[in-house]
């Protein structure tokens, strides 16, 4: 779920009710899953990660985070975390990081053709394999030579900073990545129509576009596949800044006056998770439980696109230093636990 289910924010409101926090600039904002509690959001992906990854008694070794490692990882009230920094700086403005822009209608003249809207979608699992790729390389720095666990890499102490490029320790670099490939996921579910269904008492239109319907996670994003089939139909709304802001004068066309499919025509970022999957908050969201699909094929997409990395550092490290990689990621303090 994308930085996204949300709006942008203005400065002043982090001005006035964050403090102690480093203040974002008006480029840091949240266009996707909400990343904060305010102006509509209520921190949906902090929220979705939680329900994915939080230990649970049946939880099995390796499949869920110890409490400090997960508020890093998803974010506390506040702090956007690993998970919420897509919606913050640059990140805010790169489609890919959302699996936006992906947006296209058969209708005569539109300006993006299937085959361009299949590669938008594309760059954005691409990104996602690109993060897999340098958490696993990142992991090797949790142990030394020998096989032990290095203590300054795997420690939480003093927590992580997720931003720029590198966040300190080898395990602040690995859950880096992996909030990203997380955001991205987690933002495909609410910005594509893989899951949701059009209002059906209205024709299809670029406000009202096809949806698959389609439940649970989507194969297509399981990155073991190295190419796997695009789905027919798979769309995501225009990425234009207006469009997120919910103006028409976004993603316009032709004379000026059509619109392209767009961020508000689509997505279901916005709503109640907690205690349970309610109410959603956008127009998409609100039918056809389209907004509960979204936020149920979120969360058990995050659980496998951690599995996938424990995957990836056995198969790369070797059975013991793979698991003991896992184990590092996971605890809190693994010199300790593990």
């Amino acid at each position: 779920m994308r930085q996204y289910f949300g709006k942008k924010l203005p400065l002043s409101f982090f001005i006035a009710t964050m403090t102690l926090i480093v203040v974002p600039s008006q480029s840091e904002v949240a266009n996707a899953f909400g990343t904060v509690n305010q102006l509509g959001q209520n921190s949906e992906h902090a929220r979705i990660t939680r329900h994915a990854l939080t230990c649970q008694p049946a939880s099995s070794a390796g499949t869920c985070l110890e409490e400090n490692t997960l508020e890093s990882l998803a974010g506390t009230r506040g702090t956007f975390g690993a998970v919420g920094a897509p919606d913050r700086g640059r990140g805010m403005l790169t489609s890919f990081a959302h699996c936006s822009a992906g947006d296209h209608f058969e209708v005569q003249g539109y300006p993006q053709t299937a085959a361009e809207a299949q590669a938008k979608l594309t760059e954005c699992r691409d990104y996602m394999v690109s993060n897999l790729d340098h958490a696993v390389i990142d992991a090797a720095d949790l142990l030394d030579q020998n096989g032990d666990f290095r203590s300054r890499e795997t420690s939480m102490f003093g927590g992580c900073v997720y931003k720029g490029s590198q966040h300190g320790r080898a395990k602040c670099n690995v859950l880096a990545h992996m909030g990203r490939i997380l955001h991205a996921s987690q933002d495909f579910y609410s910005h594509s129509n893989w899951v949701d269904l059009p209002n059906f008492e209205a024709p299809n239109s670029t406000d009202n576009p096809p949806g698959l319907g389609q439940r649970g996670p989507s194969p297509w994003l399981d990155l073991r596949m190295a190419r796997p089939q695009f789905p027919r139909g798979l769309i995501s709304g225009c990425f234009d800044n207006q469009s997120y802001l919910g103006e028409d004068k976004g993603c316009l066309y032709g004379d000026g006056t059509v619109h392209r499919v767009r961020h508000l025509n689509v997505n279901k970022d916005t709503g109640t998770i907690d205690p349970y999957i309610g109410a959603a908050t956008t127009e998409r969201g609100a039918i056809n439980d389209n907004f509960k699909h979204a936020v149920q094929a979120a969360i058990l997409d995050t659980a496998d696109k951690w599995r996938t990395l424990n995957d990836r550092l056995i198969a790369t490290y070797g059975d013991t230093n793979g698991r003991k990689m896992i184990c590092a990621l996971t605890h809190d303090s693994p010199k300790k636990s593990c």
